[in-house]
């Protein structure tokens, strides 16, 4: 029995650590400064940056489709097995590559967040026909596309033609699309191994929904599409087999009387690590939308006392909303780095890092962390509740679009490595050529002192020996420097629109050298905080 339970508790491990990837985005009308805004926090294993230029291609070429893109452990540039091919373009576009490609040239971005799905659906890689993942076809929109919709319209080709493989588990998948004008919400399942190429039958089944402009939306890796109506064509998309597929496996009955649901079809019942995450964004963006469970709380005592919280249906959450307040890539950066500070779920919080001091006062231990590691939470009896900031996190990014102006100057992909919480985001322009080689630099398996990605980690580690006073001291260092590229926004702005009056080459070579020196800039930072800490918080001064 022991042995089971020591299974079981690393599998969740594992298993919740493939649920990291919470995408936000937030329409043109509802962001404070008109740009359409998609993040995405991820858990995919090769967090390296790269750009990858456009190119020309004859015609007749074939493209090679990869599995293994989402994996670390290759040369950069390497995207794994080679499984297939499909038709090439004659004109690619340029876009930047990381475990799931997010952004190009063109102010075209994409955030990912893995759902669950039945488990009838699932696919077996051995045995099955199926070869598109959702990375592949995410890179092939950016090559190819320049509007949300040419890209929802080639992605959902690609799945339905080559069939939806997951690579993540065995499970769906979300992709929020997004251009300097609309979002698209698109929801994938698979239909099993089964499927035949030739059959003629969709290789998926995906919905499609439009946010409202004036609205904002979370995916905490679960479903949130629910009844479709696909005369609104303005506003939904599905594919041929989008109800069919869940009548003729018994899961909808028409003759019931019930509307479909697209989100009770195809999802199993709702985990704790997605709907904590609805509840926050909800609560903390839209208050007033309806009466939400009460879960804020500073008490030390709640966060072991839920069994009187009631369950919420996920029914509660809508699909999007309107924000009582316009958000800014500011709020949602807050939010992605959220540790669920002064709520029932905040680790940090925990009634295990409390002592009694000398006066017999409840004070809190210097090691509290709100990302107790696995053995600590053992140890100490701490819940393993899922934070949005992960501390095993590889990599995220907010991309703020802005179509009144140009793709060059427009377009910033706000990147971080590893944890969102202690990391720095650096803004890159999407006329950029290039990015810092410290970024395209990281062995999972060993130290590399050229690596932001391993700067950032051994930061996050040191701050473990006084967290409560290691955590200010990483701050007190990196959100100027954050403010600063902000405040430096305009400037940049107008120079670079400048120069594009005058060469195009010379506005792309400034904003290349600028995204290069800032990412140089934050692994200069985390270095020299990994000197500090250690100086700092040396066990020589704990008192041991």
């Amino acid at each position: 029995m022991k042995h089971l339970i020591s299974i079981l508790l690393v599998f969740i491990a594992g298993y919740s650590h493939l649920y990291a990837c919470t995408v936000i985005a937030i329409g043109k009308k509802a962001s404070a400064d008109g740009s359409v805004i998609v993040s995405h926090t991820d858990a995919g294993p090769d967090c390296r940056l790269h750009l990858v230029p456009g190119q020309q291609f004859k015609a007749g070429e074939k493209a090679p489709v990869y599995w293994g893109m989402v994996e670390s452990g290759r040369p950069l540039g390497d995207y794994g097995e080679v499984i297939g091919h499909i038709p090439q373009v004659e004109q690619t576009h340029t876009y930047f590559q990381t475990a799931y490609p997010q952004i190009n040239s063109r102010q075209l971005a994409i955030g990912e967040s893995t759902l669950s799905q039945r488990p009838e659906l699932m696919v077996d890689r051995s045995i099955c026909e199926q070869i598109m993942t959702i990375e592949q076809a995410q890179a092939f929109a950016l090559q190819r596309c320049t509007t949300a919709q040419d890209a929802l319209q080639l992605i959902t080709g690609l799945l339905e033609t080559y069939g939806f493989l997951p690579s993540c588990v065995d499970e769906s998948e979300s992709l929020v699309i997004a251009d300097t004008e609309e979002i698209w919400v698109l929801e994938v399942f698979s239909v099993g191994n089964d499927w035949k190429k030739d059959s003629g039958k969709p290789g998926c089944i995906w919905a499609a929904q439009r946010v409202p402009d004036d609205h904002a939306m979370i995916i905490p890796n679960w479903s949130i599409i629910k009844q479709i109506d696909l005369e609104d064509t303005a506003n939904f998309r599905a594919s041929s087999n989008y109800m069919q597929e869940a009548i003729d496996r018994g899961w909808y009955n028409p003759a019931s009387g019930r509307p479909f649901i697209w989100q009770e079809a195809y999802s199993p019942i709702p985990r704790e690590w997605s709907t904590s995450r609805f509840w926050l964004f909800y609560a903390t963006f839209a208050p007033n939308y309806t009466e939400w469970p009460d879960r804020f709380t500073n008490s030390v005592w709640e966060g072991e006392n839920q069994y009187t919280q009631y369950v919420e249906p996920l029914s509660i959450y809508p699909f999007s909303v309107k924000p009582e307040k316009k958000l800014s890539v500011q709020d949602v950066m807050a939010f992605q780095r959220s540790t669920f500070e002064g709520t029932i779920y905040d680790k940090e919080n925990a009634q295990a890092w409390y002592y009694p001091n000398e006066e017999g006062q409840l004070t809190k231990s210097a090691f509290a962390t709100p990302f107790p590691t696995l053995e600590m939470r053992r140890v100490m009896n701490i819940n393993s509740r899922r934070n949005v900031a992960r501390a095993r996190g590889e990599y995220g990014m907010v991309a703020q679009l802005r179509g009144w102006l140009p793709d060059e100057v427009g377009g910033i992909y706000w990147f971080y490595v590893d944890n969102a919480y202690t990391s720095a985001y650096v803004p890159i322009y999407t006329g950029a050529t290039d990015v810092a080689e410290c970024y395209k630099v990281y062995n999972p398996a060993y130290y590399q002192e050229n690596s932001i990605r391993w700067a950032v980690d051994f930061v996050d580690n040191l701050m473990y020996l006084r967290w409560q006073d290691a955590h200010k001291k990483v701050l007190e260092k990196r959100d100027p420097m954050e403010a600063r590229f902000f405040a430096e926004q305009a400037d940049v702005d107008a120079k670079a629109q400048e120069l594009l009056t005058k060469s195009p080459k010379k506005a792309q070579a400034y904003l290349t050298q600028l995204t290069i020196d800032r990412m140089n800039e934050v692994h200069q930072l985390f270095k020299e905080l990994k000197l500090d800490l250690i100086s700092e918080f040396t066990n020589n001064k704990q008192g041991i």
